[in-house]
């Protein structure tokens, strides 16, 4: 049997932020078997986590979406921290989990904040392609091409992202790891986001960590400021601070526990 917990990452109560299963086991399961949980959970994302063959680390750590395996996942590490800091003892305030994107360091503070360490995201200005105006059904005002293969479309308005509607074939046609649609924030907001990846089976993702290794560096440029707030804008929506520190991005958020049980395989 395995162990499961399913976690609501950037949230602060149930039914809030985005859900992620973690699986800690003490070796690495086939992939066929982990991608088969992962399918099973229908969550956007699942965790597997194993003391590091490696010994660089603290802990190996994989993220499988319902049909691959992906490079990193931010709510998926938050929430696998998360386990680990308040469900397994692990007495330390820090963990390092090394993974297909290097070593991944993760602090949890005393009121329980979690703010992961990753590296930024390069990114290009890109002409906008027909099909981008087909996925958002309008013209961007800057659009962008980053190292981890996701899109950043830049609206006028968080209204204009909060109401969107995306052709989801455009959208998989035009990217080949997902597509950020954001826009400037207002209030306290620096900016917000919404994020959306047919191409790996997640037709809108609740709140993406790993695209904020995008969205920081970019809205920092355009800000002028290093440390940002920011919410992702989806149906359950969630709440994430970012910092940017030279090539890394550090983000924080919350996450409560929805659900632990075991996998009877």
């Amino acid at each position: 049997m395995i162990p499961i917990y399913q976690i609501d990452s950037f949230a602060s109560e149930v039914f809030c932020g985005n859900p992620a299963a973690v699986c800690p086991t003490d070796e690495w399961l086939s992939d066929d078997v982990m991608q088969s949980l992962a399918a099973e959970n229908n969550l956007s994302e699942t965790a597997f986590v194993v003391p590091d063959p490696s010994g660089n680390a603290d802990f190996g750590l994989r993220w499988f979406t319902p049909s691959v395996e992906v490079d990193l996942c931010g709510h998926a590490t938050l929430a696998t921290a998360w386990v680990l800091f308040n469900e397994l003892g692990w007495a330390k305030d820090v963990v390092k989990f090394s993974g297909r994107s290097g070593i991944l360091t993760v602090t949890q503070d005393d009121d329980g904040l979690i703010t992961m360490d990753f590296p930024a995201c390069t990114f290009k200005p890109a002409p906008h392609p027909d099909e981008l105006s087909r996925a958002i059904a309008g013209q961007a005002l800057d659009y962008c091409i980053a190292s981890n293969g996701m899109h950043l479309a830049v609206l006028g308005s968080v209204e204009a992202v909060q109401t969107l509607k995306p052709n989801l074939r455009s959208v998989a046609a035009l990217a080949e790891f997902g597509l950020v649609v954001t826009a400037k924030g207002d209030g306290d907001l620096d900016f917000v986001s919404r994020f959306f990846a047919p191409q790996v089976g997640v037709a809108e993702d609740p709140v993406t960590g790993s695209a904020h290794t995008l969205l920081a560096p970019y809205w920092a440029r355009r800000l002028k400021k290093d440390n940002l707030k920011a919410r992702q804008i989806s149906q359950r929506g969630g709440d994430v601070i970012c910092k940017l520190d030279g090539d890394r991005v550090k983000v924080s958020g919350r996450a409560v526990l929805f659900m632990k049980g075991e996998v009877r395989l």
